[in-house]
């Protein structure tokens, strides 16, 4: 069989195109800009597009209240659905279960007088670090803990980056892997 001449387009064997003729379908199409609810520029990212979780753990890390939002949104106004996110906790003591953790560490980002007063509100003795007073490195020895728990989110391999459109498919996701990490804490201590 006699080899096609130089230039010529070869066809396969199955009628199709072949694999190495340049204008792959991979090449052509091109990944569109990320859309959908709970994005916003990132800032840290040169503008792109991204997702931000706003988590509360126990002191062990276990997830208990979680909020996404767009990555353009600063912290701390939403500590307050974050605390909501909270559900009952039941601990297995006798009578009502506990709504609220009993105390909050927080950053310097959240040193503001309306802070405290939604952590009185909801009977939670804060602990925020106070700008141009404390040094964040007091706060440090509890601060690892959510940041490890972060770590631990960024273990499943569809969190770190979102490829969702749809906010409630990733918001289930997040869900997930706090179930999962619930889950994994529960093995550990008990």
């Amino acid at each position: 069989m006699a080899a096609p001449a130089s230039g010529a387009a070869r066809t396969p064997a199955c009628g199709g195109r072949d694999r190495l003729e340049p204008g792959e379908r991979r090449q052509r199409e091109r990944a569109g800009e990320k859309r959908g609810s709970a994005t916003g520029p990132n800032p840290t990212d040169r503008g792109k597009a991204g997702t931000k979780r706003h988590l509360v753990t126990d002191a062990r890390g276990t997830p208990l209240g979680l909020v996404l939002t767009g990555a353009n949104c600063h912290d701390s106004p939403l500590m307050a659905p974050t605390l909501d996110a909270i559900p009952p906790l039941r601990s297995g003591r006798r009578g009502r279960p506990r709504q609220r953790p009993d105390k909050l560490h927080a950053d310097k980002a959240y040193d503001a007088p309306v802070r405290r007063q939604e952590c009185r509100a909801r009977g939670i003795r804060s602990r925020i670090a106070r700008r141009g007073i404390e040094r964040s490195d007091r706060l440090g020895r509890h601060r690892w803990v959510v940041e490890r728990s972060h770590a631990w989110f960024n273990r499943a391999r569809r969190l770190p980056v979102r490829y969702e459109r749809r906010a409630d498919i990733y918001e289930t996701f997040t869900f997930l892997q706090a179930s999962l990490i619930t889950l994994n804490q529960i093995k550990r201590f008990c």
